[in-house]
């Protein structure tokens, strides 16, 4: 439940030529968004793979009769892992070459395919499918309204990062001292900052392809984009989940 800033790339100058701008910010939403899908597609690929063969599943996971009793010391580093790497170029993006911050790119997605796999041994695989089905079409709406919006989400982005912190404290204390109605009230918190937070990056990443067009560091722009809206899909894909997912019990 991670959504770290990673910052703005920032140039003098002005938009010259609207119309060779408005041209490439659509191939830079494009190249955003095939970054995400393709990320997607990876960590569903981990997932599946984990959840499809015990003998790879064994390396993370204690499992006893097709269920997840445990993390092995290669899970919790799996799981923990993709926290790591995103501290690590919310720092140091700017000295990271377009190389590296790809490689990051897709370690984290690979990485979070292993926490994904968790959701296709608790829950059945329609219930899995039927969900993220969901996430897709409200991540296409609410993408597109950030996209399309006159309206400055500055703020929301302030009010939505703040409670993204306190969604990651309510946790900690959850863990500690389980509560249904905390767990209830925590998912539902969950959705709404999440889907808010699509609108804004996607906002976001708009202000950033100004700022950066024309340089090099439009194609670092992208994949950070890519970067925060993949954990937005995933992060709401969660939460969602814990409403519409089918126990397999």
């Amino acid at each position: 439940m991670v959504n770290p800033n990673f910052g703005t790339f920032n140039r003098a100058g002005t938009v010259a030529d609207q119309a060779s701008f408005d041209v490439g910010l659509r191939a830079h939403m494009v190249r955003v968004y095939n970054y995400m899908a393709s990320g997607l597609a990876l960590s569903g690929i981990v997932a599946f793979g984990l959840f499809s063969s015990a003998e790879l599943a064994s390396l993370f996971f204690q499992v006893q009769a097709g269920r997840v009793v445990g993390l092995n010391m290669l899970g919790w580093i799996a799981i923990f892992a993709p926290l790591g790497l995103l501290l690590l170029v919310s720092f140091r993006a700017a000295q990271m070459s377009v190389g590296a911050i790809q490689a990051v790119y897709w370690a984290v997605t690979a990485l979070m395919g292993v926490s994904l796999s968790l959701l296709l041994f608790r829950y059945t695989g329609a219930s899995v499918a039927r969900t993220f089905f969901v996430t897709a079409a409200a991540f296409g709406a609410l993408s597109l309204y950030g996209y399309t919006t006159k309206r400055d989400l500055t703020a929301m982005g302030k009010f939505l990062f703040m409670g993204v912190i306190g969604l990651v404290l309510a946790g900690l204390v959850n863990m500690i001292w389980p509560s249904g109605t905390m767990s209830f009230i925590i998912s539902a918190a969950g959705v709404l900052i999440f889907s808010g937070l699509i609108a804004y990056d996607t906002q976001k990443i708009k202000e950033q392809y100004s700022e950066a067009w024309g340089t090099d560091m439009v194609e670092k722009v992208a994949i950070f984009g890519a970067l925060s809206l993949y954990l937005d899909f995933v992060n709401l894909f969660q939460f969602l989940m814990s409403f519409l997912g089918q126990s397999r019990d």
